[in-house]
C-alpha cells in the first residue's frame, strides 16, 4: 500500500508546495520537452481494460493465508518459497507484530524474531521494527523491509524511518539505511524496488510525495521530484469505492506517490499516486545521476496516460505490468506496449494492496480492505472478511 491515510495538513503542504515549486503549471514546460525528447508535456490517453483473452475463468485466486484480526499490507514471496507479510502500527489496539513469516496451518511467527518486533512508543526506534509499510524480496533473494516509522501514520518517530536488509539465509539484519535529513517528519517512506545489479533502491515516499534514491553501496540517499506533478494526487480527481467518494474526517482522501515498480532491465522506473488513474515512468539513469539539476530531471518525467486507480504494482520477468483495481475488485496486467488487460475479477479482492511474483510463476497479491475500515466510515467497521493474501498462476 502503500499508505493508506493521508492527513489533509499534510496532501495541503504537498499542494503547496507543488504550486510554487511549478510556476508554469502542473506540467514539465516546452522548453523542457524540447531539451529532453523523451519527456511528454502530459497524456490524457486514457486505457481501457480488455478482458482477458483467455477467458478470466482460466485464472483462479487461491487463498494462502488470512489473518481474522489483524490488518496486514505487505506481501513477499522468496525463491525458496517462504512468504512473508507485514502489519502497519495504524491502529495500536489491535497490534501484535510487525513483521512475520507465514507458516503452514496459516500461523505465523514474527521476523527476524521477537526482540525487533517489541517496540512500545518511548523506545528507541532504530533497532526495532515501528510501523512497517511494506516487505520486498530482490532478484538474489534479499529481504528489504520499509519501515517508515509513523505510528497511526503521524510523524516519522524520533527520526527511525528506514530501510533494512535481512540476509534469509541467515535470517539476521545485514544493513539498515536512514533517511535523517533526507525526508522530513511528515514523510511516509511506503514501498521499494532494487536494481541487484547496479547496487540502487527506489522507494516512494506517499507522506509528502517524492521519490527516494538509495546508494546501496555507500549509503547515500537523495529524494527527488518533489516538487513535480508526477508524485502528488490529482487534487480534483474523485476516487469513487463502493459506490461513494473515499473520505476521511469530512474530507476526500489524497494519496501521494505510492505504487513503484522496476523493470526487469533496471532501466526504469514506473510509478504513481494511488488517488488518480495517471502512470507515470522515468528512465533509473537520470534519478541515478546526482550532478543532474532538479528542473532538468523534471523534464525526464514519461507521463504514460490514465489507466486505473491502484495500491502497489510490480513487474514479472516477461516486462507485464501487475497492478490491482480496487474500484472494480481486479487485477490489470499491462503489457510492454501498453494494452491493459483484466486478468482477474472477483469480490474477494477488497483493496488489493501488494504483489510479489513467485519464481514458478505465481502472482501473491495481499488485501488489506483499507476502504472498510473505520477512519473512512465515520467509525464504523465494514470488514466483512479476514485480511487475506491469495496468488494466482500468472498465464
Amino acid at each position: 500500500m502503500k499508505k493508506l491515510l493521508s492527513y489533509s495538513l499534510i496532501v495541503l503542504a504537498a499542494s503547496l508546495a507543488s504550486c510554487s515549486n511549478n510556476k508554469s503549471g502542473s506540467q514539465p514546460s516546452e522548453s523542457d520537452a524540447n531539451k529532453n525528447p523523451g519527456a511528454t508535456t502530459g497524456n490524457n490517453a486514457e486505457h481501457k481494460a480488455t478482458d482477458n483473452p483467455n477467458g478470466n475463468s482460466s485464472v483462479k485466486l487461491e487463498q494462502v493465508f488470512a489473518d481474522p484480526t489483524y490488518q496486514l499490507t505487505g506481501v513477499a514471496i522468496s525463491a525458496k518459497g517462504r512468504l512473508f507479510t507485514n502489519y502497519p502500527l495504524w491502529t495500536p489496539s489491535i497490534y501484535k507484530y510487525a513483521l512475520v513469516e507465514v507458516l503452514p496451518n496459516n500461523q505465523v511467527k514474527p521476523f527476524p524474531d521477537a526482540a525487533m518486533n517489541s517496540w512500545k512508543p518511548g523506545e528507541s526506534g532504530k533497532n526495532k521494527w515501528v510501523c512497517v509499510q511494506a516487505v520486498y524480496i530482490d532478484d538474489n533473494d534479499a529481504m528489504w523491509v520499509v519501515d517508515p516509522a509513523a505510528p497511526k501514520l503521524d510523524k516519522v518517530y524520533q527520526q527511525s524511518n528506514k530501510l533494512v536488509k535481512i540476509n534469509l539465509n541467515t535470517n539476521k539484519p545485514e544493513r539498515t539505511y536512514t533517511f535523517e535529513g533526507v525526508t522530513d517528519e511528515h514523510s511516509y517512506i511506503n514501498d521499494v524496488r532494487v536494481d541487484t545489479k547496479r547496487q540502487y533502491a527506489y522507494m516512494t515516499n506517499s507522506g509528502t510525495g517524492g521519490i527516494v534514491v538509495v546508494d546501496l553501496k555507500t549509503g547515500k540517499a537523495r529524494q527527488l521530484l518533489q516538487n513535480h506533478y508526477s508524485v502528488h494526487s490529482d487534487k480534483d480527481f474523485k476516487f469513487i469505492i463502493g459506490g461513494k467518494e473515499l473520505m476521511q474526517e469530512g474530507q476526500p482522501v489524497k494519496f501521494d506517490s505510492d505504487g513503484i515498480a522496476l523493470t526487469p532491465d533496471g532501466d526504469w522506473l514506473y510509478y504513481k499516486p494511488l488517488t488518480d488513474t495517471k502512470l507515470y515512468r522515468i528512465k533509473t539513469e537520470f534519478l541515478r545521476n546526482d550532478t543532474l539539476p532538479a528542473q532538468k530531471l523534471k523534464g525526464y518525467v514519461e507521463d504514460l496516460g490514465k489507466f486505473a486507480v491502484t495500491d502497489g504494482m510490480t513487474f514479472d520477468k516477461k516486462g507485464n505490468l501487475y497492478l490491482g483495481d480496487p474500484q472494480n475488485s481486479a487485477i490489470l496486467q499491462i503489457s510492454p506496449d501498453l494494452k491493459m488487460t483484466t486478468l482477474v475479477k472477483d469480490a474477494r479482492l477488497i483493496w488489493p494492496d501488494s504483489y510479489s511474483v513467485s519464481k514458478d510463476g505465481y502472482l501473491y497479491v495481499s488485501c488489506s480492505q483499507i476502504q472498510k475500515t473505520p477512519e473512512h466510515n465515520a467509525g464504523v467497521n465494514k470488514r466483512t472478511t479476514p485480511y487475506t493474501i491469495y496468488r494466482l498462476k500468472l498465464p
